[in-house]
């Protein structure tokens, strides 16, 4: 049960909604800062912590380089992904992308959503985020959202 304050997943919709926010995003990686915004999308999936796609603006696109494998949404489309490097250091699919989402998300084109455990750090409004559990989802946890959460041993037929 939220709190206040708190959102439930269990209170967001299937199919995902999707809506804009103005909480600060910061994607950290070898001590870089990947990606920053305050114009970013958030996808709300039940029981599902949020997604967020951050805008072509505000990523450092030196740090990203497209990595091997696509994969289908049956809500979004087709998904590609993207690998962080800076230096030596590399993060294999770390985030990906729709370049051609379907209807209603075509405002998610070329935005990336990274997951959270394959950057350093990842912060919304200055908290650090904890991972969604589990290789496939990309939710960020935070203090101001309920589960329980899919993605961790035992809820893949939730």
């Amino acid at each position: 049960m939220p709190g206040p304050g708190q959102e439930s997943v269990w209170d967001y919709p299937r199919p995902p909604r999707l809506e804009p926010t103005d909480r600060h995003l910061k994607v950290v990686f070898a001590d870089m800062v990947i990606a920053e915004t305050r114009q970013a999308l958030r996808i709300l999936e039940t029981s599902h912590p949020p997604s967020y796609y951050i805008p072509p603006a505000d990523l450092r696109r030196e740090f990203l380089e497209r990595a091997a494998g696509r994969s289908i949404c049956e809500f979004k489309g087709q998904a590609a992904y993207w690998s962080i490097r800076v230096g030596e250091r590399l993060s294999p699919a770390a985030a990906w992308s729709y370049a051609a989402p379907w209807a209603p998300y075509e405002a998610l084109k070329d935005h990336l959503c990274f997951y959270a455990g394959r950057a350093d750090a990842c912060f919304v409004d200055g908290e650090q985020v904890i991972p969604q559990e589990g290789d496939f989802y990309g939710g960020w946890r935070t203090a101001d959202i309920v589960g329980p959460f899919k993605g961790g041993p035992g809820t893949r037929g939730w």
